[in-house]
């Protein structure tokens, strides 16, 4: 399952690992991403959202 919020489309950020002897290796940062109900064209349905779309109020949860 991919990792990115169906409503913005955030997906994982990428970086270095930096160890103490400033060795450096991949490693990927994933966003936050939290299933669940939200109302979509009058209908219930699951999606995996990350939480800034859910603090800014981007998602509608049902009633």
């Amino acid at each position: 399952m991919a990792q990115r919020c169906e409503i913005c489309g955030k997906g994982p950020g990428f970086g270095h690992r930096v160890s103490h002897s400033d060795r450096k290796t991949k490693r990927r940062f994933m966003p936050n991403l939290q299933s669940i109900r939200i109302v979509v064209k009058g209908e219930t349905v699951r999606a995996k959202v990350c939480t800034s779309c859910i603090k800014t109020n981007k998602v509608r949860r049902p009633a």
